[in-house]
């Protein structure tokens, strides 16, 4: 079987780590693999298929001989690094919001438009925002069956995916909460996170929207290639560690019912059905984590606007969200032979 020769940048984060883990779980044919991170991580080492890596400081790391760089350590580290991997000759999958606006750089969701993955001038792809992933695996068979024409999204984003270090506060906010002490806020979240959600997730902009909320709405049209798409978002944290849920309101160009929606989402790839509201199964967060399905359930017709539909959804944030979306384009590289 043919080899790919594989760096995980950011290598010692939350979605690093996972990166190596599902390259290892589903059997990603690797050669030569890569721990690269900044130069404070120089002295650590992380597990990848049953052995331990040495971090390589990316500063100094040569991505001559890289055929896939997975990105997940920043922003401004993927605008530094990304294009001199791609430069290099490797292609980047970026995790982070900084090429995803880019006309040139392909969104890509690979249940959704695996197509897009072959026009790639620059030899980057970006991996899209975890809450847009979420949503667009369940909303794209019902976008096949009939067009959307609006969506109105609120979001329930556990604390991963602000890092390890958003984890351990809720982790000590919580104790501190229980033990009753006062609870401090920061460093991470400007309030306490410890039972209590935060209607902020990013900074605000003139609009009065977040840029979460604002990559949600552009996203979601780019990955569509439907600019007309209408939507709004809500993106909320939540005190939960792993798992991303999401309650969807979605308004199609025709008819379809609920029963038809169940059919279309029980085949679709990447869905896995959770909809037995009088068995009280339904999506959670805590059936989503460490698992990579997206949980799609309470599917009803909305009875206020005629075409619409209710769905409640959850996935694993660092899995779906992040290191599996992005280890599944890898895949579609290591098919068509790079």
């Amino acid at each position: 079987m043919r080899t790919m020769n594989v760096a995980v940048v950011g290598a010692t984060g939350a979605v690093g780590r996972t990166m190596l883990d599902v390259l290892a779980q589903r059997g990603f044919p690797v050669g030569a693999v890569h721990a690269v991170a900044s130069e404070r991580s120089r002295d650590k080492r992380v597990a990848f298929a049953g052995r331990e890596l040495a971090v390589e400081p990316l500063p100094t790391f040569d991505f001559s001989g890289v055929d896939v760089a997975l990105f997940s350590a920043g922003g401004s580290t993927s605008l530094a690094h990304a294009p001199r991997a791609a430069a290099a000759g490797a292609v980047v999958v970026d995790n982070t919001s900084a090429f995803r606006r880019d006309a040139d750089v392909p969104l890509v969701v690979p249940e959704v438009n695996p197509g897009d993955v072959a026009d790639r001038p620059r030899g980057i792809i970006a991996n899209p925002n975890c809450s847009t992933i979420q949503m667009v695996v369940a909303l794209a068979p019902l976008h096949a069956h009939a067009r959307i024409r609006r969506i109105v999204v609120a979001t329930y984003q556990s604390v991963s995916g602000a890092g390890t270090r958003a984890m351990d506060e809720l982790r000590r906010t919580s104790i501190d909460a229980l033990d009753g002490k006062a609870v401090v806020a920061g460093p991470v979240f400007p309030h306490p996170i410890a039972f209590n959600c935060l209607p902020q997730i990013d900074v605000f902009e003139d609009d009065g929207y977040t840029k979460e909320e604002h990559k949600m709405m552009f996203e979601t049209r780019k990955i569509f290639h439907d600019p007309s798409i209408r939507v709004s978002a809500t993106c909320v944290r939540v005190p939960v560690l792993v798992g991303h849920a999401e309650a969807v309101n979605v308004e199609l160009e025709g008819p379809i019912s609920p029963e038809e929606a169940r059919a279309l989402l029980a085949g679709a790839p990447g869905v896995e059905l959770v909809d037995a509201p009088a068995e009280r199964r339904y999506p959670m967060q805590s059936l989503c984590a460490g698992r990579d399905p997206v949980l799609v359930g309470r599917i009803r017709r909305d009875p206020s606007r005629e075409n619409a539909l209710d769905l409640w959804i959850a996935a694993d944030n660092l899995r779906k969200g992040a290191a599996l979306n992005a280890v599944q384009i890898a895949e579609i590289l290591l098919a068509e032979g790079r």
